[in-house]
């Protein structure tokens, strides 16, 4: 850590994980410890390579301040891997209750009688992280996107499983449900029905005192409604 009378710098050395071809990122934080609003400018030695955000900005007292510095993607790795470029980050006391929107250049000039402290900061490229082993339960010589595809498929499929069945289960519970009304309908028919020959049959026992031939043919087709019934159900 790089100790100021103003901010604290950690790391002091930007490491970059060097890839061909990728956007590379790393970041620094700035530490303001005293009871003064800070204000901060980074500057590069190669500003068409690195992009800096916040490139300025106020740390506010007994807080800090994290900067992002993020590298072009590179075509061609330099000899041995060494890079010579550098940055300096400015800081100076701003007034009380200061904003970013009120930095300006002036602010960081020492002809104009400013106390500026200055900070460089080295660039190292390094190799990048290694991939993370196989998690322990994994089969040899099987991917992790494989398992998480046959994991997807399994899961795909037992949701159409239960799909299927939950659409078999509504078909059965509606026919269920159609069958008990057709069995309550014709019920309530033979109910009817028995009721209309229980009268004929004491009309005609009143008048005659015998049973007609229409009580004989009713009887009939009460028991033939009656075993279809039965057979459907």
């Amino acid at each position: 850590m790089s100790n100021g009378e103003l901010l604290q710098i950690e790391p002091v050395e930007l490491q970059f994980p060097f890839e061909l071809k990728k956007l590379i990122t790393c970041s620094f934080q700035l530490t303001n410890k005293s009871d003064e609003y800070v204000a901060f400018k980074v500057k590069t030695t190669n500003p068409k390579k690195y992009c800096v955000r916040p490139n300025t900005g106020i740390v506010m007292p007994n807080s800090t301040c994290d900067v992002i510095v993020t590298m072009q993607a590179q075509k061609e790795a330099p000899p041995d891997m060494q890079c010579k470029d550098k940055f300096l980050l400015q800081s100076v006391v701003a007034s009380p209750g200061t904003t970013a929107k009120d930095i300006t250049p002036e602010m960081f000039n020492k002809e104009s009688g400013n106390h500026v402290e200055e900070y460089k900061l080295r660039v190292a490229y390094v190799p990048p992280q290694p991939p993370s082993p196989v998690r322990e339960g994994s089969e040899e010589g099987s991917s992790p996107r494989a398992s998480i595809s046959e994991n997807g498929a399994e899961f795909h499929n037992a949701s159409r499983t239960y799909a299927e069945a939950q659409e078999s289960s509504s078909e059965a519970k509606a026919l269920i449900s159609k069958l008990t009304e057709e069995k309550n309908s014709a019920m309530q028919q033979i109910n009817k029905l028995q009721q209309e020959l229980e009268f004929l049959r004491i009309e005609s026992s009143r008048s005659r005192g015998g049973i007609p031939f229409m009580y004989v043919i009713i009887v009939g087709l009460l028991g033939l409604f009656l075993g279809y019934l039965l057979k459907k159900t």
